[in-house]
Formats: structure tokens, sequence, C-alpha cells
């Protein structure tokens, strides 16, 4: 993969376009606000970065990382992730988002709703369970002894080896946790998101926007996913 689409420039899409830039990946990034607004990121990143439409970014290369809020998902063209790999980012969070009836009663896990509105993507999930300053710093070359892994999720074996592929390529081994409807796996306060990349996992949750990470090796990320517990959605408040 020699290029990537970025739909969405905030944290999240930032420290990705970082780490591909840095592995030789041109990126296209777009966001709601239009390409004249991505120019200090643009200038920050390089040769390797062209700022453009949603059009754009989705028709640059052989993936998308899409990562807006889901709120965001029907104010996307029709069609425009029709064909393509999607690596989604999302997260259901009500205080943001809103109560989703169908999330709130587990009829679907995000990422089937977000499959839904997205009709036609070959959608993964992934980097969805870590927050955006330990991209970077976890971030190590294949082989590393101190490498960490990422949970992907869904329901195309191609796509979902393309996806490994580019985060591999990244920084990062991928752990295979199943299709769209296992993702609540690595969900808010699922056994493997978050907290399980934090060197103290009992940082207040206040603070956890400023604590430092710590290698999360396949293994362990394999048996957080086993033995995690379904979240009841409908008490989730962040």
């Amino acid at each position: 993969m020699t290029t990537l689409g970025i739909i969405g420039s905030g944290n999240i899409g930032s420290a990705v376009a970082r780490l591909a830039v840095a592995a030789d990946i041109e990126v296209v990034i777009a966001n709601s606000r239009g390409p004249e607004s991505l120019t200090d990121l643009i200038d920050e990143l390089g040769p390797r970065a062209t700022a453009g439409t949603a059009e754009e970014a989705a028709r640059a290369g052989e993936a998308t990382l899409l990562s807006i809020p889901l709120t965001a998902y029907r104010d996307l063209p029709a069609g425009l992730l029709t064909g393509r790999t999607v690596l989604d980012t999302g997260n259901y969070y009500p205080y943001r988002d809103g109560r989703i009836t169908e999330l709130d009663s587990e009829e679907v896990t995000t990422a089937e709703l977000e499959q839904q509105l997205l009709p036609g993507a070959l959608l993964i999930k992934a980097f969805n369970n870590i927050l955006a300053h330990h991209i970077p710093q976890l971030a190590r070359p294949a082989g590393a002894p101190d490498r960490s892994a990422l949970p992907i999720a869904g329901s195309d074996p191609d796509a979902k080896a393309r996806a490994a592929e580019l985060i591999g390529r990244l920084g990062f081994d991928t752990v295979d946790a199943g299709a769209l409807d296992e993702s609540w796996r690595f969900e808010p306060e699922a056994g493997a998101y978050t907290r399980i990349y934090l060197a103290d996992p009992d940082v207040p949750a206040e603070r956890m926007l400023q604590a430092p990470a710590a290698p999360v090796p396949a293994y362990k990320l394999r048996d957080a996913l086993r033995t995690a517990q379904r979240v009841k959605v409908a008490a989730r408040t962040f």
C-alpha cells in the first residue's frame, strides 16, 4: 500500500497520518471544514501529505481510515465508501452522540450500526480502543521485542488482511477479534479498551489523556479479548 485516504483530521486521524508518512505511505486527508483548514497539519506532515475533499480521500490508495463522530456518518455522500476497505475508528459516546436506541438495547454493536450506515463498505473496526497519544508512543518496527498489538474486527477476510498489513507497516501487530458482532470486546469500558495500554492501569480517568503507555503484546491482548465482559451500553454516559 502506497497511499492511505484519511477522512477525519482529529486526534486519531492525525496520529495515524504521522505514522503513515513515517512509513513512506502517502496520505490524502479530508475533514468537514475543507482542505484549507488542514494547512498546518499538512505542513507538519511534509511532502507525503495532501489535503483533499472527502471524495478525494475516499478514492486515494487501497484503504480509507474513517475517524469521525458517529453522528457524522449520515452526512457522508451516499456510496462514498462502497467497495472500499474502511478502517473505522468510531465509538459510541452518548455525551457527544446522544442516545441511540439500537445501541443502548444492544440490538447491534457500534461497528454493526456503522456498517449499516455505510452499505457496501468493507468495514474493519480498528484504532478505536487506544488513546491517540498512545499511538506514537507504542508504534515499533516489525520484530521489535516491545511491539504492541491492536485488535481488528470485520466480516470480509480480504479487507481484514489488508487492514492488518497496513497496521503492521504503521508499527503494530494485530489480533483478529472476530466479526463485527464481536467488536464489543474492545468497545468503551470493555476489557481491551484503552486502559490495557496504560503503564498504570489504575490512573484516574481525568489523567488518562496525559498518562504514559506501556507495550501490550499480542498474547496479552488476546487474553483481554477472550475474557472481556459485555458492558451495558445503556449505562454508558461518557
